[in-house]
C-alpha cells in the first residue's frame, strides 16, 4: 500500500507506539479505550507509565482478559477501578526509558532496532495503517514521498529527520479529578 495523502489528524502516540509494545494480541476482545503517557495528579509522562483505560465487563473474554492477561503480565504497575464502568492499567516502560524520552521528544526514528520492529509487526495485518507507521519510524525511505505531498523541499525533510509529530501531551495526559473517581485499587 502506497502513502498518497498526509494523515491528517492527530492520534494518540501512546496508543500507536508504546501500547504495541505489551505485546497485547491484537485482535483481542478487550482493547483500551484510550491510552496516555501521564494521568495527572498521578503519573507524570517522567514516570514512565503508560496508562491504559478498559472498559470494564462482566463478560467471560473480559474476566480472563483481566486475570490471565492484565494481572499476569510483567509490565503492570498499578490496576485500579475508577468508576462502574472503567479500569485503568498502568504500565511500567522504565527499562526502555531511553525509548520512552525519544518517543515523547518525537525522535520516532531514534527508537531501538528491537522497538521499531514490534511497533511496525504490531500493524503488519493493517496495511493502510502500517505503511504510515513505517514511514515514522524509517522516515529516510520516505523523505522523497513526503516532500511531493507536502510539496516542499525533501532537504528540509532530512533537516528535520522526522515524518509525525510529537506527542501532545494536553490530549496524551488522562485529566480526571479525584473527586470525580470512584477508584478502588486492586493491586495492593
Amino acid at each position: 500500500m502506497a502513502i498518497n495523502a498526509l494523515y491528517g489528524q492527530y492520534f494518540q502516540k501512546s496508543k500507536i507506539f508504546l501500547y504495541p509494545l505489551l505485546d497485547i494480541k491484537k485482535g483481542s476482545s478487550v482493547t483500551p479505550i484510550q491510552t496516555y503517557l501521564g494521568w495527572d495528579g498521578y503519573y507524570t509522562p517522567e514516570d514512565v507509565k503508560l496508562i491504559a483505560i478498559y472498559k470494564s465487563r462482566e463478560d467471560a473474554q473480559y474476566v480472563n482478559f483481566e486475570k490471565n492477561i492484565l494481572l499476569k503480565h510483567s509490565r503492570l504497575a498499578d490496576l485500579m477501578k475508577i468508576n462502574d464502568n472503567e479500569m485503568l492499567a498502568a504500565f511500567d516502560f522504565s527499562d526502555i526509558s531511553d525509548d520512552w524520552h525519544n518517543l515523547i521528544e518525537g525522535k520516532y526514528s531514534k527508537l531501538t532496532p528491537n522497538i521499531k520492529r514490534k511497533i511496525s509487526n504490531y500493524f503488519q495485518n493493517n496495511p493502510a495503517n502500517h505503511v504510515y507507521i513505517n514511514s515514522y519510524l524509517f522516515p529516510s525511505d520516505y523523505f522523497a514521498i513526503y516532500s511531493e505531498l507536502l510539496q516542499c523541499d525533501e532537504n528540509l525533510l532530512k533537516e528535520v529527520g522526522e515524518l509525525c509529530s510529537k506527542p501532545d501531551l494536553e490530549k496524551e495526559i488522562l485529566y480526571e479529578k479525584v473527586q470525580d473517581l470512584q477508584i478502588t485499587k486492586i493491586l495492593d
